[in-house]
């Protein structure tokens, strides 16, 4: 199975795909790390994101999608534009689930991939998107906690 982890930050969405075969967790090289868009207010931007976004997904066969979940109120609220691109990937016809922080923070001390994150061939700006696809693995491994 092949997951495709995702943080959102601002205007941009970082991505990290994790596959999970043999009881070995492998990361493929990916043609993307990331998706920017300028100028969310306009109708072009989301649709351009959404089909770059999904023509990823498709060619790359990802089999679900993780993205890390972000406060709607508050001083760690996210952005407007972080939601517009969440609900763009929602979209899709590809499975889509949302972990909270705090969940991913107690499965990696629960189950910490036994990994060094530098030997991995990613960037350090994708540990997040990485962290959240090795914890919706585990989840569908062990079962939803």
């Amino acid at each position: 199975m092949k997951i495709c982890g995702v943080e959102l930050k601002g205007g941009e969405a970082i991505i990290c795909l994790l596959t999970y075969e043999g009881e070995t967790f492998n990361v493929p090289a990916c043609r993307k790390v990331s998706f920017s868009i300028s100028q969310s207010a306009t109708t072009e931007s989301i649709r351009e994101f959404n089909f770059a976004f999904q023509k990823l997904m498709t060619d790359y066969k990802v089999d679900e999608i993780a993205i890390i979940e972000r406060e709607q109120k508050g001083k760690f609220a996210g952005s407007a534009t972080s939601f517009k691109l969440e609900a763009a990937i929602q979209l899709s016809d590809i499975p889509v689930s949302l972990i909270s922080p705090v969940i991913i923070k107690e499965q990696l001390k629960r189950n910490p991939p036994q990994v060094d994150f530098d030997s991995l061939d990613l960037k350090r700006v994708q540990l997040n998107a990485f962290d959240v696809a090795y914890v919706q693995h585990n989840r569908l491994i062990f079962g939803k906690v």
